[in-house]
């Protein structure tokens, strides 16, 4: 993937990155990639740092398939009182 997608972002840019899993965290079905759906905190020339909401993740730039600008979230509904 072209790295010059982050070079055209500001931290705080609201991001989907999909990335290549090391063998050690290949999950127990063989999953091979992963996604990062979240805030971008810091970039630089060897990895991103996206705030996710279970937390940070460090994505090295070269693992990293696709990524993409993301509209934010939707608005919770609030769930109706009833009796």
């Amino acid at each position: 993937m072209s790295t010059d997608f982050f070079a055209s972002l500001d931290p705080g840019a609201r991001v989907v990155v999909r990335y290549r899993l090391s063998p050690g965290e290949q999950g127990s079905a063989g999953e091979r990639l992963s996604d990062a759906l979240g805030y971008l905190l810091e970039i630089n020339e060897k990895s991103v740092t996206v705030q996710t909401r279970t937390g940070e993740i460090h994505i090295n730039r070269g693992s990293i398939t696709h990524a993409k600008l993301v509209p934010p979230p939707p608005e919770r509904r609030r769930t109706a009182y009833r009796s």
